[in-house]
């Protein structure tokens, strides 16, 4: 290895041992792949009680990275000749968005998986809140399972935030209207469907879609942990975008283990549990064009601005895959992948030729961006990102 190479290696490794000891994370993982071959580094430990440190291998929910799961499926039916990205909602789910002042004949598939469907951000909704958002009420709700009508009754419960196309405004509504319309075209389930479209073809073995009522991991896998709880007492029906973390419990507070949860609620939007080396193929199968047509290629990494539709700043959004501002990467083309939830958060991030690629996860929800951010700077070897 040569010498650049280990000082990269080098800060990617002081990089991990800072989030443990300054950002609170139990443990963190990152797996790289690059010219200089393959690397792993950890910090931290995967169980709080018995001290056992992270792995290489382990068995992770990936959040919201499983969104580009479901834009694949979408797009290998419309590359079949089986539906258009630019149908309207309505043609494949009649009625169903025709409430709340919403207009399932001027929504289209790929608003709602470039989240510019004018759908409210769904992370907001004061039924997930009310189960979720405190200690006591997610001791009481860890192990509900969501039904799919749940779902799209949660997604369109609060009013549109603006027109179809006008703006972007992440919401998990849109995907899991995604994942009901590849169920009605298929005939076949969702998780049937993401098999066929991405795990099988790429040969992903330890790569699925979350069955509704698994609450658990295969061997082996970290112990997930959160601290992201609203106080006692705080009402969720309060809660919105620019006062949310103002409502947040004080800092020192014990972390709560969330590993055995039930995460049907997240379903189409994010319910895949993989690991990051299979997590490393699945995006650079995705980056590169080696998955999908290129028709469909070309339409997922269409990208839109993500200003002002609180998700990751310098980023633009495409269909459930994202792409770094070049301003703040020095010209660099640096695509990627993203999910967070209670207790667990993964980005992989790589080169549009997929020659160079590194996933990070921490056992624990995300804390803000700046974990992925210094990872990036070190694996590519870029400026500070959103720094003066």
């Amino acid at each position: 290895m040569t010498n650049s190479t280990s000082t990269g290696r080098e800060k990617l490794q002081r990089m991990l041992d800072r989030a443990v000891a300054e950002l609170g994370v139990p443990g963190i993982v990152a797996e790289v792949r690059d010219a200089n071959g393959t690397w792993f580094g950890s910090a931290g430990v995967a169980d709080r009680e018995s001290g056992r440190p992270r792995q290489e291998g382990e068995h992770l929910h990936v959040g919201s990275a499983g969104k580009a799961f479901t834009a694949a499926a979408m797009l290998r039916l419309e590359a079949e000749g089986r539906l258009s990205i630019d149908d309207p909602v309505e043609k494949w789910l009649p009625g169903v968005l025709n409430v709340n002042g919403y207009d399932g004949n001027r929504i289209t598939l790929r608003h709602v998986l470039n989240n510019t469907s004018g759908l409210f951000i769904t992370g907001l909704a004061p039924e997930l809140s009310r189960r979720y958002a405190t200690r006591s009420a997610f001791a009481a709700h860890r192990y509900d399972i969501w039904t799919t009508d749940e779902l799209v009754r949660l997604a369109v419960s609060q009013p549109p935030l603006h027109a179809p196309g006008a703006a972007f405004a992440y919401s998990n509504g849109g995907f899991h209207l995604a994942g009901l319309v590849i169920e009605k075209v298929t005939g076949n389930s969702y998780a049937e469907e993401v098999a066929r479209a991405v795990a099988q073809p790429l040969g992903l073995t330890h790569t699925y879609v979350r069955p509704p009522e698994d609450i658990g991991y295969p061997e082996p896998h970290p112990r997930a942990y959160t601290g992201l709880f609203l106080k006692d007492g705080a009402d969720p029906a309060d809660m919105t975008v620019e006062n949310w973390q103002s409502m947040l419990e004080e800092p020192g507070q014990p972390p709560l283990d969330t590993t055995e949860f039930n995460t049907s609620w997240a379903w189409s939007a994010g319910n895949v549990v993989s690991t990051t080396g299979e997590m490393i193929q699945a995006f650079e199968a995705l980056a590169t064009g080696r998955l999908l047509p290129d028709a469909q290629h070309r339409a997922m990494w269409t990208t839109v601005s993500t200003e002002g539709g609180h998700w990751m700043p310098h980023s633009r959004y495409g269909l459930g895959v994202f792409e770094l501002d070049e301003a703040v990467t020095g010209g660099l083309r640096l695509r990627g992948l993203a999910g967070s939830m209670q207790g667990s958060h993964l980005v992989v991030v790589g080169t549009a030729d997929g020659e160079q690629t590194i996933a990070v996860h921490t056992n624990t929800e995300a804390k803000g961006w700046e974990v992925v951010f210094r990872a990036v700077e070190a694996q590519f070897g870029i400026a500070p990102i959103g720094k003066p």
